[in-house]
């Protein structure tokens, strides 16, 4: 029986890890699968296992010196100097053992949503264990080893002869996805970010639009510090509806990083978990409208592991299957990880209405958002 959405899991996912003490915790990927479960919203029927990617698939974007960097820095045999060449044993992406299995794993993931989809095995897919959108051709950057959704995008033109778009809401401009596809007319990739002025990677400027053939297809709508709710639900609905309506693609590949809740330790916006209900929602009304349903949803950042991104990662298959939560989080899911938990867990599905004082600037930052809006969509309406 086909199933209209699959929820790409591994209790595996977990190896991807480099420290106790790194912002990185792939922990959230269990909490959200044990959030779903504790609702009754996902059956053992949905959740089909990742594949490890092999070196080929994984070689349609990155360097093969780069690839048998990543395996010597797991196995310990690569010299400090060399990996730095790599980015790897940084603050950011320090080294850890088997770390090429543990980012093939997550690549495999996103590959297996992907053939999930184009086969018609399901009209969505979702493997929050994906998302690392700033690895490089040949470096690790921003605690992104291995560049998942940029191998599934090539993977789909390569195999499929698809067009793709890419929609990126994290906190954080999808710095390594734009680069890969930056003179491709075959992919379109849009980015609502915070502005890099204080933010890395301090990339994603409105006038990045792409190279050669591929000018015009890449978009970008830096957003303000401390930017709220309605701001950045208006701009995320007007690019995202211009640009689908420019590009037409064959399939829609959301990364939902949950960085730009304002609890979230790294960054600066304002925004609540309205928005993260709010960012599926028209991903899935846009994916039947354009593509047949087809859409892929990957995970990306959110370091607020414990009160934001369970809840916020839970929205994206709950919008797949067309369910609705409201009210107080399960009791049992609370009780079971609050222990674990350095902070108070969230009692609610919403936040507070009281998240955060008033913002003084709030209509000059609107103001200027909309501005930065026009000027992204520009070369779209002349």
């Amino acid at each position: 029986m086909k199933n209209d959405s699959l929820f790409v899991y591994s209790s595996d996912y977990l190896n991807y890890k480099f420290s106790d003490n790194h912002p990185f915790n792939h922990i959230r990927v269990q909490l959200t699968h044990d959030l779903l479960k504790e609702l009754s919203v996902l059956s053992e029927d949905e959740i089909i296992s990742p594949r490890i990617a092999s070196d080929d698939e994984i070689a349609l974007i990155h360097d093969p010196a780069y690839i048998k960097a990543v395996k010597d820095a797991g196995k310990g045999t690569l010299a400090s100097s060399v990996a730095s060449n790599y980015g790897l044993g940084t603050e950011d992406t320090p080294i850890f053992s088997n770390m090429h299995e543990a980012s093939a794993l997550l690549v495999g993931g996103t590959l297996t949503a992907v053939d999930a989809v184009m086969t018609g095995k399901a009209k969505h897919a979702l493997n929050i264990g994906g998302g690392l959108h700033h690895g490089f051709r040949g470096k690790a950057s921003g605690f992104c080893i291995y560049n998942d959704s940029s191998i599934a995008i090539e993977y789909m033109k390569q195999k499929y002869d698809a067009r793709v778009l890419y929609v990126d809401t994290d906190a954080h401009h999808g710095d390594g996805v734009q680069w890969a596809f930056y003179d491709d007319p075959n992919v379109c990739t849009l980015s609502i970010h915070e502005t890099g002025r204080y933010l890395f990677p301090g990339t994603g400027n409105i006038n990045e639009k792409g190279h050669g053939k591929g000018y015009g297809f890449s978009f970008n709508v830096p957003i303000d510090a401390f930017t709220e709710d309605e701001s950045f639900q208006e701009v995320y609905e007007t690019s995202f509806r211009k640009v689908i309506e420019f590009f037409k693609p064959d399939i829609i590949l959301t990364q939902n990083g949950a960085d730009a809740h304002y609890y979230d330790p790294l960054t600066h916006l304002s925004v609540s978990m309205n928005s993260f209900e709010f960012i599926p929602k028209l991903a899935h009304e846009l994916a039947h409208e354009y593509c047949d349903g087809k859409w892929v949803a990957v995970g990306g950042g959110g370091y607020d592991v414990w009160r934001v991104v369970p809840r916020a990662w839970s929205r994206i298959w709950l919008e797949m299957k067309n369910k609705i939560a409201t009210g107080a989080l399960p009791g049992k899911w609370i009780e079971r990880w609050q222990s674990l938990s350095p902070l108070e867990l969230p009692k609610t599905w919403h936040d507070p209405e009281d998240l955060y004082e008033p913002i003084p600037r709030k209509n000059e930052i609107t103001e200027k958002n909309k501005l930065t809006l026009e000027r992204s969509l520009y070369q779209i309406s002349h």
